[in-house]
């Protein structure tokens, strides 16, 4: 499994007996989580997820497993499933249990002690499992082996059933759901996003293994399978860049029973991009892989320069950081007994691995040099201008602080700063113009609060260089304020002067623009700021309802529908057919939420091509039969029940495995015409369709029609929830004032205080980075210079928008 050992507690000299603690089996697991998994938040939540998939990758290692699926479930639960040769479940001789027991319920138990069972794998030390067992409410396991079909049930660790045989199967692999244990983590909310990130890493540092990931809350799913392995991950890397050349550089190498495999391309932008692995375990903190990668590459463009008869007064110039601008790399090392430092594994130890590495990059680096003088042509060009643009930028900076500019001792005059010294108790708003600056500096609370106006756009960090960003005012005047200074030798994370940097712009759409420019800046220039959780964004109001002298302001869409539908059902009566009394008014505001959301999906089934009346049809007939969607018969029932309703079937293809088939078909009916409509099978079990049910299920109450509405002015009758939804959304805004706010300037500034930045009552998004590949790929493509990705993104993505301020 995928985690190391926590190191055997020193022995320190007691009192006496008494005072020494055994924990056994599973506690000290749950006494002391954060030395296996980290820390109990976000961080080592997501963590357990990884152990378990690892055990699934060390099958696929062995060659044994192609086929991972990962779903979150509603609850927040996760099922891992992986067709290896699933856990053992014979009796364990010396523990007198079921070996899948030992696995689950005993610390340092497991298969990849000796080198025979796992050559390579990310868990050397057998406590993975384990511990996911032990930090979980509840872990199921279902192992299908030889023929049969096996169970057992464990809640906080301990076993709840035996293990039992509960039918025959054809296939073979293992199963695993479990729900972390809220007692233990402070957060148990799964993140789509965050899982995204490291699955998608597996499936390339494993070529040819497809892996599944769905989310039941989100209605996402993603599929990852890369055949091309580390060349497809640099690819991926460089979508949407400029390549430098067009080849990715690939090679691997086997070096004292280390593998080596390296690919690299460089690319047109500014940015290093290396990501490094050991035994498929993402090393952030890199290690001896890296600083070998690193020394072998410097050492080779340095070599053929050399070679070049590069002027000696340029060679003298380079260093590793010019070497690099502009790479993306993957390092991937596998070793049978890897050492990492720190119990999540994110920095290698292996001292020996750094020389292997850095000679097998040398060795292979200047064979491809000597063979491919065009591309080291190119890079040199690079790295030589990446040397002269670092000395540029040099005499910029020590120019701007000769003038005082970026020192901590002169701040930028825009700048209202604040009483408080203590960078843990301050925070700056950096607000859009000078109206919203005048607005922000009158009604903040000048104890902890600073104010930084900018002016105008500030400019675009992923097409300039370091020092032309160096020569932009407003840029410059964020740098002093903040206090950490830029740049690979000067910025400090540790001297920012605010510990909550807080984005404030308009709702409309230059204000969407100024804040993407400003996290653009971030994430790219001071990225430690989002790690550590000090940059936010504000969330100013888009509402303002006034009724008589009372004012409220609301967030989003979502708040004055609540907000309405509150103030709609007050004086009314709904009576459902049927029913003697009226519908209690929570369970109606409830009910109403449910339709917004439920018209919604169905709104973006008619985008993807499948009207709402043949979905709303397609939702009763599933329901009246209680069809799963999940094999033939359910699809012939479906078939039989549209064909009465006046469908014409066109055509049928069989989906995969015969478990269902996709129809097309029109509807003789329409005034529209033949318009074809083709129905998936593949769409009818997805999480999306499946939400969909459930919230007709939910609404099942309302299928009973009319509803009537009574008020004090009379009885109105409704045939449909859409009309009802309508009649009570217009009748709560009779008597209201709307003002809905693009901008800032338009608040006065005790507004604005109340709404937006009062601690008390204010909401503020935090920034975080949950997929790295993914924010590095979507800054390249929405601030790039390649136009084709950003329409294509545009386009893709505008199903999704229901209005748009401009």
């Amino acid at each position: 499994m995928s985690d190391s050992s926590p190191g055997a507690n020193s022995s320190l000299e007691q009192y006496n007996a008494q005072k020494i603690t055994v924990l056994e089996g599973l506690s000290a697991v749950r006494k002391r989580p954060s030395m296996y998994i980290g820390n109990v938040s976000s961080e080592g939540l997501h963590h357990l997820v990884y152990e378990v998939v690892d055990n699934s990758i060390d099958e696929a290692l062995a060659g044994f497993c192609n086929h991972i699926q990962i779903q979150i479930h509603s609850d927040d639960s996760v099922t891992v499933e992986d067709n290896g040769r699933g856990i053992p479940v014979d009796l364990h001789e010396k523990e007198n249990i079921p070996a899948v027991e030992v696995v689950m319920t005993k610390l340092h138990a497991g298969g990849k002690f000796d080198n025979s069972t796992y050559k390579v794998s990310g868990g050397l030390h057998g406590v993975g499992v384990s511990v996911v067992n032990a930090l979980s409410e509840y872990l199921e396991v279902e192992i299908r082996r030889e023929g049969k079909v096996y169970f057992q049930r464990y809640v906080r660790g301990e076993p709840r059933t035996p293990l039992v045989e509960k039918g025959e199967t054809q296939r073979r692999g293992t199963r695993i759901t479990f729900k972390a244990d809220p007692l233990i983590f402070s957060e148990t909310e799964m993140s789509f996003d965050v899982l995204v990130q490291r699955l998608r890493e597996l499936a390339f540092l494993n070529p040819g293994v497809r892996i599944d990931l769905s989310d039941e809350k989100t209605l996402k799913d993603r599929s990852f399978c890369y055949e091309g392995g580390l060349t497809s991950f640099v690819e991926f890397l460089n979508k949407n860049k400029e390549p430098l050349h067009p080849e990715v550089i690939k090679f691997s190498g086997e070096k004292q029973g280390v593998a080596i495999d390296v690919a690299l391309q460089y690319n047109q932008t500014y940015n290093e991009k290396i990501f490094t692995f050991a035994n498929n375990i993402n090393t952030k903190e890199g290690g001896s892989h890296l600083v070998g990668f690193k020394a072998g590459l410097t050492r080779s463009i340095k070599q053929y320069a050399v070679q070049t008869k590069m002027a000696k007064v340029d060679l003298e110039k380079l260093s590793g950081d010019d070497v690099r601008e502009g790479l993306s790399a993957i390092v991937s090392v596998k070793l049978s007994q890897p050492q990492f430092e720190g119990q999540t594994k994110t920095k290698l130890g292996n001292s020996e691995v750094k020389g292997l590495v850095e000679n097998l990059v040398y060795e292979k680096l200047s064979i491809f040099f000597e063979e491919n003088p065009k591309v080291i042509k190119l890079i040199l060009d690079k790295v030589l201008e990446a040397a002269r643009a670092r000395e540029a930028a040099r005499r910029a900076r020590d120019l701007t602080r000769r003038k005082g500019v970026l020192s901590d001792h002169s701040l930028p005059g825009k700048l209202a700063d604040c009483q408080e010294r203590d960078p843990v108790n301050s925070e700056i708003f950096i607000v859009e113009g000078d109206s919203a600056g005048g607005s922000a500096k009158q009604g903040r609370d000048r104890k902890f609060q600073a104010i930084l106006p900018l002016r105008g756009k500030i400019l675009n960090v992923e097409k300039a260089r370091f020092d032309k960003m160096l020569e932009n005012q407003e840029i410059r005047n964020m740098i002093a304020a903040l206090g950490t200074g830029v740049g690979k030798d000067e910025y400090n994370p540790d001297k920012l002067r605010y510990h909550k940097t807080i984005i404030m712009t308009d709702a409309d759409v230059d204000g969407a623009h100024i804040r993407t420019l400003l996290l653009t800046f971030f994430f790219r220039m001071m990225p430690e700021l989002i790690e550590r959780g000090n940059l936010f964004i504000a969330q100013p109001p888009l509402y303002r309802v006034a009724v008589g002298k009372q004012e409220y302001y609301l967030k989003d869409e979502d708040e004055l529908n609540a907000f309405l539908l509150k103030r709609a059902v007050e004086k009314r009566e709904v009576y459902l057919s049927g029913q003697g009394g009226p519908l209690p008014s929570e369970q109606l505001i409830q009910l109403m939420k449910t339709f917004s959301r439920y018209e919604e999906l169905l709104e973006r089934q008619s985008q993807r091509g499948i009207p709402g009346k043949l979905m709303e049809e397609i939702l009763k007939i599933a329901s009246e039969n209680r069809l799963s969607m999940s094999n033939t018969d359910s699809m012939s029932l479906l078939k039989a029940e549209l064909e009465k309703l006046g469908y014409e079937i066109l055509s049928i293809e069989l989906g995969e495995e015969e478990q269902g088939y996709d129809l097309e078909l029109w509807d003789p009916r329409s005034v529209e015409g033949q318009v074809r409509i083709r129905l998936e099978n593949r769409h009818l079990q997805s999480a999306e369709f499946k939400r969909l049910q459930e919230l007709y299920a939910q609404l099942e109450i309302f299928h009973q029609t009319p509803y009537r509405v009574r008020e004090a002015q009379g009885e109105e009758k409704f045939d449909h929830p859409r009309a009802l939804f309508q009649y009570l959304m217009e009748e709560a805004r009779k008597g209201t004032s709307l003002q809905r706010y693009k901008g800032l300037g338009e608040m006065n500034p005790d507004q604005l205080w109340e709404t937006t930045m009062n601690p008390e009552k204010r909401t503020l998004l935090q920034v975080r980075i949950e997929d790295q590949y993914q924010a590095d790929e979507l800054f390249t493509t929405l601030m790039g210079d390649k136009v084709e990705p950003r329409r294509d993104f545009i386009q893709y993505n505008a199903l999704d928008f229901r209005e748009l301020d401009i």
